[in-house]
């Protein structure tokens, strides 16, 4: 597991947002810590191996909703801003649990819920393993500087994809699996200065929620850590929509 974030990287997200701050901060490290295994020594149940973490479900926070965004003009999100469920997932191109959930459960989740607009995805960059992690949160953004974030996501987290490593090289290949037209100006763009001030917004909103491990989400003011089974998400899912007032539109639409 990741070292937990260091304090002057902490930022305010508002009142009462402490508890729940204090809880993903909890279930990060529930669902990557070490664990007695059968044989008596030790085993890591990272985020998609361990069970749902109690703390992670007991509760909606209001204060953690705001931090939808909804701007229907985000590259970086799919879904209606006005959907009444939104997912802020925070992840990490080197993570394989994250790429797990983007390859098991996400195409699920948006198929059945983003497509008949009761969900939104919106992704924050949370590198958090290093200047790979770093290079390719760039490189994502930049995808969808030109609408291809999506597929610049599919094609980072396809089976096998994060262990060739994420070179400058490597990221122009990826851009080009993704069908960034502009390869040129795509490289441009992910080492700009806007790239690395994007990334940065993410991943501070991240630590200063107390995140500790990715994948990290928040549904509707409900914080859940790690690659859960599909069935937590869309509990979550199910719940905040029944439970959801209408959201103000932002302009409508899906990327």
């Amino acid at each position: 597991m990741p070292n937990k974030p260091k304090k002057s990287r902490n930022i305010a997200i508002g009142a009462g947002v402490a508890v729940a701050a204090v809880l993903l901060g909890v279930a990060s490290y529930t669902a990557t810590k070490p664990a007695e295994s059968s044989n008596g020594g030790t085993v890591k149940e990272e985020a998609a191996g361990a069970a749902p973490s109690t703390e992670s479900q007991a509760g909606v926070y209001p204060e953690l909703e705001k931090l939808a965004r909804r701007d229907a003009e985000d590259p970086l999100a799919q879904g209606r801003a006005d959907a009444p469920v939104v997912m802020v997932e925070y992840a990490d191109f080197k993570c394989g649990f994250c790429g797990k959930f983007a390859r098991d459960t996400e195409p699920g989740l948006v198929k059945k819920y983003v497509e008949d607009g009761t969900l939104r995805i919106e992704w924050r960059n949370f590198p958090i393993f290093g200047e790979d992690s770093e290079r390719a949160a760039r490189a994502a953004w930049a995808a969808g500087r030109q609408g291809r974030f999506w597929q610049f996501h599919e094609a980072a987290y396809a089976d096998g994809s994060k262990e060739k490593g994420f070179g400058d090289d490597r990221l122009k290949e990826l851009a080009e699996d993704a069908g960034v037209k502009d390869v040129g100006r795509f490289v441009t763009d992910a080492g700009s200065d806007a790239a690395k001030s994007a990334v940065k917004k993410d991943q501070e909103e991240a630590y200063g929620l107390g995140a500790a491990a990715t994948p990290s989400f928040v549904i509707n003011g409900r914080p859940i850590s790690g690659a859960q089974p599909d069935q937590v998400f869309h509990q979550a899912i199910e719940s905040a929509a029944k439970s959801a007032k209408p959201a103000g539109k932002k302009g409508g639409g899906s990327e």
